[in-house]
Order: structure tokens, then sequence, then C-alpha cells
């Protein structure tokens, strides 16, 4: 089995367990279903120490597959203790993200004007809280340059640049880690705290990459090009184990 037998979505699961890879322990929070994936592929791989939850109420021990019901429960974090977490910082998140600019600030609230947009979307909800309290990451099914625009229409989550323009509050423990997408996979630590790119899944260009931005990607030299080769026991956990009803292709479709 070679590089070229995993569909997209499984090398994207791979791409957000990595994001995950070097936490130790800390309380994983993945929001969706491939961030759900990656998190529970990096504790059975790379970082046994995450520590996931059932995104209700319960820490769990084992790693069951995706929406099933846990079999090993660790521990009790009903919603009130993670605000608590969320405020202490020991956690890394991975939300959605309907924009991000080339400064790494999110959207999720709406589109178009603050006093006015054009469309409502789900609102800031916990973002803000997340960016300048914990380690964050953003996962992207299908980037484009209305998802990777120049400026965001309504800051949700708050990248470095304006997290220091802020001050201490807000940049202490901010921290932007990865943004994967459909296409590769992206940091803020570019000139200035911008976007750049650190590798681009098989098959894709750095082109394509440029092509579905709405801003000029920052390339730091050939690591670009050089995804690391995905493990064939990686492959395994993700088809007979943690998403055995092929649920990511609902993300990122097997061409």
């Amino acid at each position: 089995m070679n590089l070229d037998e995993f569909a997209r979505a499984e090398v994207c699961a791979c791409a957000v367990a990595d994001a995950f890879a070097e936490d130790g322990e800390i309380f994983g929070s993945p929001m969706g279903i491939m961030p759900m994936l990656g998190a529970r592929l990096a504790k059975l791989t790379s970082n046994p120490d995450l520590v996931i939850s059932d995104g209700e109420s319960l820490f769990l021990a084992g790693t069951p597959p995706l929406f099933a019901r846990a079999d090993v429960v660790e521990g009790w974090i009903p919603f009130r203790r993670v605000f608590d977490v969320v405020a202490y910082g020991k956690r890394h998140v991975m939300m959605g993200a309907t924009q991000i600019d080339k400064h790494g600030n999110q959207n999720i609230s709406a589109i178009g004007s603050f006093t006015q947009p054009k469309r409502q979307l789900l609102g800031s909800r916990g973002a803000p809280g997340n960016t300048v309290n914990n380690r964050t990451s953003y996962w992207v099914p299908r980037q484009s340059p209305r998802v990777f625009v120049e400026a965001v229409d309504i800051v949700s989550g708050v990248g470095p640049a304006r997290a220091r323009a802020a001050g201490r509050g807000a940049s202490e423990f901010n921290d932007i880690h990865r943004i994967v997408t459909n296409l590769g996979v992206f940091d803020v630590n570019g000139p200035d705290d911008t976007v750049q790119l650190l590798s681009v899944h098989p098959g894709v260009t750095v082109s394509e990459v440029q092509e579905a931005s709405g801003f000029e990607i920052h390339l730091p030299g050939l690591r670009a090009r050089d995804p690391r080769r995905r493990a064939v026991d990686e492959l395994v956990l993700i088809r007979e184990m943690l998403d055995p009803k092929g649920l990511r292709f609902k993300e990122v479709p097997n061409d």
C-alpha cells in the first residue's frame, strides 16, 4: 500500500491528526466530523495523552468510532466546566471557518458589513475566547477565494497581529496553530504573521492552492511541496476502526 492509495479525505484526517501530535496531555476540542476523526487518530498514534470527550459531558478513556457511544468513561466535563478549561488554557480547539484572511483572522458570524450583513451565520460563539485563551486550529473542507479572503467581513476568532494590537490580555495565549484544508496545510508564521503554506496534499499543486486563495500565500521554500509520507497503520485505523461508515467523504468527497 502506498501514498497514492489514500483518498483525499484520509490525507486530510492525517493532516488534522498531525496538528494535535505535539500537544501532549491537553484537552482536544475538535468540532465537526474531520476534526473529530483527526483528533482520535492522533490519540491512537502520535499523541496517546490527548484528552478527548464525547462532545457533551464525558471524558473518554477509549477512542470509539465517530458518534459511537463511549465504551470507557474517564471523567465528567459538563458544559459549565468547559468554560473553566477555556479560561485556563490547556486546550486545543479545532473549529470551522467560513472566512479566513491573510492574517489568520476567522469569521463564522456573518457575511457583509457588521451593521447590515447579507447573510447571518452561526454568530461568533466561542471563537473570541478560544483564540485568546487556547491553541486554535481551523478546518476548511473546501478552500476557495471566497473562504481565503484578503480581510474577513467580521472578526470572530483573532489572528496574532490583531490580538497583539488589542494588548497582552488578548495576545499572551493567542496561538493559531494550523489551518488544514482539502488542499494543504498552513500556519500564520509568514512575514508579519501572515498565512504561509507548509505542505500540499498529494495530487495538489502549489498553483492550485494559490488559485483557491484570495490573497498571496507565502511559500517558505520547497518544504511546501513535500508532505510527510502517511503510514498504512493510519489508513487501517481510519477505515476499519474510527470511521467505518465513511462519514469523512461527506466533507471531502472522493474525486
